[in-house]
């Protein structure tokens, strides 16, 4: 079989082969040992000796089990849990060999339909389920991500269900809290950026045209835009979609601008440069474009293919298109197209301007 390979020894640099994992059973109470020496014969389960293999066999299964496990058992929702599962149970922790819907009584009315289900034969997985419980002598709000399975006997009939739980409360109330600091930043990015618009028009009065302060401020709601949809994320990442619907939204009151593609994520750059690209183009067209004819329409499509986002923006039933005298800063942002390295091409074609950008998917995501 060739030469044999040694199995790595990860010892160096403070690394040990054996991983000190703490001893759960010995630190949460040792829920093998309350299982073990409980009297389950004052039970619906009866004497542990009695108990059919299946049962027994998925007991010691979610005692060796260090994600928090829960075993509902019967027509009466017998219960046993692990040591991962009593941080759920909080003051509850002497609930073993109790009824789940006893155990969990004031909020038995939204989750033992779930457990129906899972005693009818269908699993349910829940991300972060709100529940008002009390599990320390008041009631808390708390969130739970979980799955209620069946659990069957050999014959195929289901005899319980498996609770698999993680409690989410943690995570919850951070989005939360992240989600009002998101807010708070918007409103204040608003703010600085309406303070810029009248700085610079009090600043640049009579020293600039109406069309180029018009344009400077137009340009300063597209950033804001873009900066929209990125706050209702996580500031890095955006969705395409969202970011062409909102760039085109000032301009498509009248339904004539149609959008078609598949969405993906893309990166802050990406966002705030494709929203300013879309913005230029739109209101080229509505100044000179599709949109300045009441019988103008514009469709905007795009393919991803090959690691390769191709996007095509095409306007009918306006004037010829006609390349303008003067490329100015507008030029620049079409021409800039989504990220670094997009391949941009122009057409002033007799139905109507044209544009193809072609650009690397790895890029958008930077």
């Amino acid at each position: 079989m060739g030469q044999e390979q040694a199995i790595p020894q990860f010892e160096a640099e403070g690394v040990t082969s054996e991983p000190n994992f703490p001893d759960l059973g010995a630190v949460n109470g040792g829920m093998r040992s309350r299982v073990d020496s409980f009297d389950w014969g004052i039970t619906p389960l009866g004497p542990r000796a009695a108990w059919p293999s299946e049962l027994e066999i998925v007991v010691q299964q979610i005692l060796d089990s260090r994600f928090p496990k829960a075993i509902v058992w019967g027509d009466e929702f017998t219960t046993i849990f692990n040591d991962a599962f009593l941080p759920i149970l909080g003051a509850k922790s002497d609930a073993l060999g109790h009824s789940f819907a006893d155990i969990w009584s004031e909020v038995w009315d939204e989750i033992g339909p779930i457990a129906a289900r899972a005693y009818a034969g269908t699993p349910t997985y829940i991300e972060d389920y709100p529940l008002t419980i009390n599990r320390s002598g008041r009631d808390e709000r708390a969130w739970f991500t979980f799955c209620y399975s069946p659990l069957r006997l050999a014959d195929g009939s289901v005899a319980g269900m498996m609770d698999t739980v993680i409690e989410t409360t943690g995570k919850v109330l951070m989005q939360a809290d992240l989600a009002l600091v998101n807010q708070e930043l918007g409103h204040r990015l608003k703010n600085t950026l309406a303070l810029v618009q009248a700085i610079a028009a009090q600043t640049l009065r009579g020293a600039v045209d109406t069309d180029a302060m018009n344009d400077f401020s137009s340009r300063l709601s597209a950033l804001g835009h873009a900066q929209d949809i990125l706050l209702r994320k996580d500031w890095s990442r955006a969705s395409l979609w969202e970011v062409i619907s909102a760039s085109l939204e000032p301009h498509n009151a009248d339904g004539r601008i149609a959008i078609d593609g598949p969405d993906m994520q893309i990166g802050s750059r990406a966002a705030i440069a494709g929203s300013l690209m879309l913005h230029e183009l739109a209101t080229n067209a509505v100044k000179y474009g599709a949109l300045s004819s009441p019988t103008g329409r514009i469709h905007l499509s795009w393919v991803i293919e090959d690691d390769h986002l191709s996007l095509h923006w095409r306007e009918t039933g306006g004037p010829p298109a006609a390349e303008p005298q003067r490329k100015g800063f507008g030029t620049r942002l079409i021409n800039m197209g989504m990220a670094r390295g997009s391949r941009v091409r122009r057409r002033f074609d007799a139905e109507g301007f044209q544009l193809d950008v072609q650009t690397r998917c790895s890029e958008l995501s930077s």
